[in-house]
């Protein structure tokens, strides 16, 4: 069967056709679309690979490159059944998953300037996201709690920004937006002192351990006092990237009991390359999704300690009360910046607070239905 694409913008990226025949690979090279003329692409895909009733979408090589409306909204998934040919149009696509709609745009609030953090003796300022429609709405919400707070989503950081708010607002248009996010600025000269756990020849003075009772004991106490919050360990998260992933790891294994979601980016396994972490023995079993993104282009050591990483978590189920679910992503053009991990938050707030028989690439199709119901009522 023949898939013919006919696109109505100058554009030079590669287009892929994804669907319910490759599990919703967004870049999958075996089906790259070959280019036939000016802004038109084609594809044969055989028969016997193929459901008789065919979804599918274009993409520029991944989800935040996907196609669009002419309007910049969600479309919906395509549907065909088997035959000889089908030619489509594609109107618009999105960039690094912009266009961003401000409508969507989560809510900030500076929960304080100078929060003060008991364990350390010295305040630190922490931020607020909520969702576009939280001040409307009388729900509760589940909570991820962010390290490095300057480079998540404020202009002016040294390094770039992950772009949370853009990327929360993404995830609203997706019906996917109803997560409050704490983001916890770092200490600047005490970074690495509160990020590692033991002293060694990183820093003399490791603070990490203060700083995790800090994070569970003294500040989620505080958020679920002061906002609508679900604050049972199964809607809590908590993440970071480097070595604010490396503490958000120890967080949760020290506190099992306060998260059950764990957001990792490249973290810095190399302080303890042997993964002694402390490991769970609790009269209860703890169940633990962990969404783990590292780039190759980071170094070879990357992807082979999260390799390392989730194997030897793996061993410690059974021995252990707890037990893993991982989503580990490489991205073979990543890495160690603000850039990449902005293009992976989406994808892992999804798959970490929603249900994972969920696919992403039916929440075009859900959030319409959603949108549709409610203009009906």
């Amino acid at each position: 069967m023949r898939f013919t694409l006919v696109s109505n913008e100058d554009d030079d990226r590669p287009v892929y056709i994804t669907g319910n025949f490759n599990n919703w690979k967004p870049r999958d090279l075996k089906f790259k679309m070959f280019k036939t003329g000016q802004n038109t692409y084609a594809i044969d895909i055989d028969d016997d690979k193929l459901p008789f009733e065919i979804e599918y979408k274009f993409t520029r090589g991944g989800w935040e490159n996907v196609e669009i409306d002419e309007s910049g909204n969600i479309s919906h998934n395509r549907k065909t059944v088997k035959s000889h040919e089908t030619v489509d149009t594609v109107e618009k696509w999105r960039v690094n998953w912009g266009p961003f709609k401000e409508e969507f745009f989560p809510t900030v609030e500076i929960i304080s300037e100078k929060f003060y953090i008991p364990q350390l003796n010295r305040t630190r300022k922490i931020w607020a996201l909520l969702p576009y429609n939280y001040h409307q709405t009388n729900k509760n919400y589940p909570v991820l709690y962010l390290q490095d707070a300057q480079n998540l989503f404020n202009e002016g950081s040294d390094f770039g920004n992950w772009e949370i708010d853009k990327k929360m607002s993404i995830l609203a248009e997706y019906g996917r937006g109803d997560v409050i996010i704490i983001a916890i600025e770092n200490g600047r000269e005490d970074r690495i002192k509160e990020y590692v756990l033991n002293s060694d020849s990183i820093t003399d003075h490791a603070e990490g351990k203060k700083y995790i009772r800090f994070l569970a004991d003294t500040l989620k106490p505080y958020v679920d006092s002061v906002y609508r919050t679900k604050p049972e360990r199964e809607f809590t998260g908590i993440g970071g990237s480097s070595l604010g992933g490396l503490i958000s790891i120890y967080s949760g294994f020290l506190y099992p009991e306060v998260y059950s979601k764990l957001l990792i980016f490249s973290p810095s396994l190399w302080i303890n390359p042997e993964n002694n972490f402390p490991q769970m023995n609790f009269g209860n079993p703890y169940d633990i999704k962990v969404y783990m993104y590292g780039g190759e282009m980071e170094g070879a050591e990357m992807t082979e300690r999260i390799e390392l990483f989730e194997k030897t978590m793996e061993g410690w189920e059974g021995a252990h009360s707890m037990q893993f679910e991982f989503r580990i992503s490489i991205n073979p053009e990543g890495k160690h910046q603000e850039f990449h991990w902005s293009q992976e938050f989406p994808q892992a707030v999804e798959w970490l607070f929603y249900n994972t028989q969920d696919d992403p690439r039916e929440l075009a199709e859900r959030a319409q239905l959603e949108k549709n119901d409610s203009q009906q009522s």
